[in-house]
């Protein structure tokens, strides 16, 4: 709600409640005080005058408010990976650091090992015989169509030559696994050493290698991450589950930053947590040359506009944790004088937007014929507490 300024509420305040406890001396004299409930404040029309009261009809509104969640900056898993090598091996080279930019296919380290050598050895052996045990078998083939060599030694022959066709296929992708190309591999070309290739482009985001380090098979020795295209992992409460959707926009601010950035929500969760939160993921919009995967953020999130019951935020008073609005209630005549009556409404307040805030109104509420006070509502409240204690 809006500020007052201090002075002048306390004056007008302290006006008002002169005046109601003279009133209410007076009627004591009189002894015909009336009692009123806790719920009901009464002005004259001098003091209706000077507590600045006007009166105005609840009315509905489109309004979106914006709802505040934390979250994490994510990466898609096709855009983040762990680099191993198969057969592991020795070290013998590497020119990254973390956070190094990498392509697809550079070359991140050269390993060395002993079996690269073997593997290339058999591929190249079993491949020999495979050409020999091919041409023997087309032959032996046409003899046994000629009737010429008998199906037994046909049948050898032809376990012969699928054996080698199975061994020689087998180390190929042994070969093709660990980063050797089988197509350009001869006798007089044989490595001892492979080269470890990214898988994607990005940066480098973890190293774990060393020169001359022995690494296994299960070592991840590089993790790459591309983070072209970053999404938001948001935490929201059961509560506020309704009030996010697909493609609604959100904004965002990361290590403090004053810096707005955007993202736009493409999925939501299906299912709460057991710990009553709800997983909300936004898609990162525009460049962001400060965000990284991991890091965290805060969040407003633009909710769906809707029509709800709205009254200037002025109308609106807070008392002992509470919310109210003050609703005319009668005219009456007292002591020869014009009394007005107002009642106190306990309501629960909603999205504020443009001076104008939602109420949500007790069940039964007549809305159309109420008339609200929409301004001095702060004035009749320091009345209903003060009537009473202050003399004439």
């Amino acid at each position: 709600m809006t500020k007052y300024n201090f002075k002048s509420i306390v004056l007008i305040s302290t006006c008002m409640v002169a005046l109601i406890s003279c009133s209410n001396a007076k009627q004591a004299e009189n002894k015909e005080a009336e009692n009123l409930p806790a719920d009901i404040v009464e002005l004259r029309d001098d003091q209706i005058k000077l507590a600045n009261i006007e009166t105005g009809t609840i009315g509905m509104r489109s309004m979106s408010g914006t709802l505040k969640v934390n979250g994490v900056v994510s990466v898609a898993p096709q855009n983040l990976a762990t680099v191993c090598m198969p057969m592991g091996g020795f070290v013998k080279s590497t020119s990254l650091v973390q956070g190094s930019t990498v392509r697809k296919g550079q070359t991140l380290a050269i390993i060395e090992n002993q079996e690269f050598i073997d593997i290339q050895q058999n591929y190249l052996e079993a491949k020999n015989k495979l050409e020999y045990a091919e041409a023997e078998y087309k032959r032996h083939k046409e003899l046994y169509k000629d009737d010429v060599y008998s199906q037994k030694n046909l049948q050898l022959v032809t376990a012969d030559y699928k054996n080698l066709k199975s061994m020689v296929n087998a180390l190929k992708q042994k070969m093709e696994l660990i980063g050797i190309n089988p197509a350009n591999l001869t006798e007089d070309n044989i490595s001892r050493s492979v080269a470890l290739h990214s898988p994607i482009s990005g940066y480098v985001k973890a190293i774990n290698v060393s020169i001359g380090k022995s690494v296994s098979s299960s070592d991840v020795l590089f993790e790459i991450v591309n983070s072209d295209n970053l999404f938001l992992e948001l935490t929201l409460f059961e509560k506020d589950a309704d009030q996010v959707a697909r493609d609604q926009k959100i904004h965002f601010f990361i290590n403090n930053e004053t810096e707005q950035h955007e993202a736009v929500i493409y999925q939501t969760g299906k299912s709460i947590n057991d710990d009553k939160t709800y997983k909300v993921y936004a898609r990162v919009t525009g460049f962001c040359r400060n965000i990284l995967p991991g890091m965290y953020v805060n969040c407003i999130i633009e909710s769906k506009a809707k029509q709800v019951n709205t009254l200037p935020v002025d109308a609106v008073v807070s008392f002992e944790d509470k919310d109210y609005i003050f609703v005319f209630d009668k005219n009456k005549v007292e002591n020869a004088k014009s009394m007005t009556e107002y009642r106190m409404v306990e309501v629960q307040k909603g999205l504020m937007n443009n001076n104008y805030i939602e109420v949500v109104l007790p069940e039964g509420f007549d809305m159309k014929n109420s008339r609200v006070v929409i301004k001095g509502s702060y004035n009749l409240l320091s009345a209903m507490k003060n009537a009473g204690e202050m003399s004439c």
